[in-house]
């Protein structure tokens, strides 16, 4: 059986079933958009659909439809993990290596379900049944999209629209990423024909910043912004005792990470987040520098060539200086 030929799975699910629907470890608005657009579409079907996330999402992530049917694994583990081992068919959207889901990889490894894979990022695991997964497309979300074409259907209703539409604009960036393309706008075009409100669905991702969040994103700029034009690299840093201060919530530096490319010169950014055990790192660029690779190499991570991310066991301030170290050895990359 071919993983890219979805003949028998079309078969499958051509009667009802119970399918879990995973993604990966702090959810971003792509995970939760194509695992929600994904879930209207199936229940349309008349299946029997279960979202699991490992661990929890920005409220900014809230409004969309069906986000009240998400159970969340940190916390209900034994009802996430059962939810899981008693699906006839698993899709794992917007991940495709089991350690992604962070938690919840040992399950869906274990469990005997038919795997499904949906996923834009490169270089993926070979631990499913079939796997629609392409690293040309923005999304996740636009690969649903693709999916249920595949399955000889179209997106069913406005609310399966909407968190398409999220997953597409956020991981898109709004649609400035080299990786929207025609057929991107295309897709778009289909969901605003079902309902969409571009301008809506923007504010509800953008534009319901609590005063805490606006108040940190001016710290991290004005205060925590370094730069280092030699290598065309600029990163912000945070640490607990920071983030206590500013009231941190899950996903209030989403997107901060992309500030220091604005500045005329800057190619390549991160930012160094600590947490309890470990510092979390994103790491964005523009131009040919691959922070994919970079992250892989260096900090335990991954993603696309312009929007990685990776951790360090190490201390916050050791973390920094192991960057800033390492930025010679890229030199005539970041020029």
């Amino acid at each position: 059986m071919s993983k890219t030929d979805f003949t028998e799975l079309k078969e499958l699910l051509s009667t009802p079933k119970k399918i879990a629907i995973v993604s990966h470890k702090s959810p971003d608005g792509d995970a939760i958009g194509s695992s929600l657009g994904l879930y209207h579409y199936l229940t349309g079907k008349e299946h029997d659909v279960e979202v699991v996330m490992p661990n929890d999402y920005p409220m900014f992530l809230k409004w969309m439809s069906g986000t009240d049917k998400v159970v969340i694994h940190e916390g209900n583990e034994k009802q996430a993990e059962a939810l899981i081992n008693g699906s006839d068919v698993l899709f794992c959207l917007d991940f495709n290596t089991p350690n992604r889901a962070f938690g919840l990889e040992e399950v869906i490894q274990r469990s005997d379900n038919v795997k499904v894979m949906i996923d834009h990022h490169p270089q993926p695991d070979g631990f499913v049944d079939f796997m629609l997964s392409d690293t040309s497309a923005c999304s996740t979300a636009e690969l649903v999209h693709r999916f249920t074409a595949m399955m000889g259907d179209k997106i069913p209703n406005k609310e399966s629209a909407e968190c398409l539409y999220c997953g597409i604009m956020t991981d898109s960036g709004s649609f400035r990423f080299p990786s929207t393309t025609a057929e991107t706008h295309r897709i778009v075009a289909d969901l605003l024909d079902l309902g969409v409100k571009n301008d809506e669905v923007y504010n509800l991702v953008n534009s319901s910043s609590s005063e805490h969040r606006l108040r940190l994103l001016g710290y991290c700029i004005d205060d925590k912004l370094e730069v280092f034009s030699k290598y065309q690299t600029a990163f912000i840093s945070l640490s607990m005792e920071e983030k206590k201060r500013f009231h941190f919530q899950s996903g209030d530096t989403e997107g901060t990470v992309n500030y220091p490319l604005s500045i005329q010169g800057v190619s390549f950014s991160a930012i160094f987040i600590e947490a309890e055990d470990i510092v979390k790192i994103s790491f964005r660029s523009i131009g040919d520098f691959d922070v994919n690779q970079f992250a892989r190499d260096n900090f335990e991570g991954g993603g696309h060539r312009n929007a990685a991310g990776g951790k360090s066991d190490l201390s916050l301030q050791e973390t920094i200086e192991k960057f800033v170290g390492l930025l010679p050895k890229y030199a005539d990359k970041l020029k």
